[in-house]
């Protein structure tokens, strides 16, 4: 009988808009401390018995910085890890999800998958009985964000009152942008066309909070980006989307170009979550230029993913 039967509801990791902002701010605040320690991780944020815990790590799309930053994480805070892809299990072929999640609950003490479907995410932690985190789904990629926020807070301070511009597609990373920007209280504003505007879900949960004037849509980049203090875009066509040359052709005006950066605030920085495509979504000067903060936000998923296991395996 697996003995966690009967034990409080793991924490799950799914989405920002399920956990509490007090409980987002001490995960942010977590991996700014982890950031400053380094490799050896201080004892008081390290989970009690770690260097006997297991991470399974869940592949249905190919990853790098989910895939590194999460195993890294997991080791310098003293547990082991074990990544699987689609080729390595059942899942997806036969095999119900429950049935899988009730199995790797009784080999392993926390689940990170990074799924095509949010729905595969939803029933593994249903039926888990260990932390499940969101290593990111077509709906969402929380963890991203916490990086985000921590690169944001090294350069500019709390995030808290200020203003980040998302240019392009409404993808998974805008809806977890938009997700914290109630959360943590700062003003976002989106700037996509209408075609690829975010998740009409998303969009009415941001009202249902009473924090409508938090995230302003438009159609228009130089609108969303006037004054910011951080201009955000991403790829313009993601693993699995089939249509790119009408994506090119929609996004081809929401290019982040130094003429775009040059209308945002004084000393704005720049961010994107990478893969980059130099040309398309943002142009070399950009990227490569002294505004951007891409590859601090790179090494910023690790003390991310760090807070966010620590938190997930029992760390307040």
């Amino acid at each position: 009988m697996d003995a966690r039967i009967g034990l409080k509801p793991p924490r799950h990791f799914l989405d920002l808009d399920q956990i509490d902002a007090r409980v987002l701010r001490r995960i942010v605040d977590m991996a700014h401390e982890m950031k400053k320690a380094g490799r050896r991780v201080p004892q008081h944020l390290r989970p009690k018995d770690i260097e006997d815990m297991v991470l399974v790590m869940i592949f249905e799309k190919p990853s790098t910085r989910t895939r590194v930053s999460f195993d890294v994480a997991m080791r310098q805070l003293g547990g082991q890890t074990i990544g699987l892809n689609h080729t390595d299990m059942q899942l997806g072929r036969g095999e119900p999800i429950s049935d899988t999640a009730k199995v790797l609950s009784r080999y392993a003490d926390a689940l990170m998958v990074r799924a095509n479907a949010h729905q595969t995410l939803v029933d593994l932690a249903e039926h888990a009985t260990i932390p499940v985190i969101n290593g990111l789904t077509d709906l969402s990629h929380p963890c991203q964000i916490v990086a985000d926020i921590l690169t944001f807070e090294e350069t500019r301070g709390n995030i808290g009152g200020r203003t980040v511009a998302w240019v392009g597609d409404g993808n998974n990373v805008a809806a977890s942008w938009m997700h914290a920007a109630v959360k943590f209280g700062f003003k976002l504003r989106v700037a996509t066309p209408a075609q690829l505007k975010p998740e009409q879900a998303v969009i009415d949960w941001v009202k249902s909070e009473g924090a409508k004037d938090s995230v302003l849509l438009t159609d228009d980049p130089a609108e969303a980006v006037k004054g910011a203090e951080c201009v955000v875009t991403d790829t313009w066509v993601s693993m699995g989307q089939d249509d790119a040359p009408r994506r090119k052709q929609l996004l081809g005006p929401y290019a982040v170009d130094q003429n775009l950066m040059d209308r945002a605030g004084k000393d704005a920085i720049f961010m994107h979550c990478l893969p980059a495509y130099r040309g398309h979504e943002v142009s070399a000067d950009v990227i490569d230029g002294a505004q951007s903060v891409v590859f601090d936000e790179a090494e910023n998923r690790l003390h991310a993913q760090k807070a966010i296991l620590a938190w997930c395996l029992g760390v307040d």
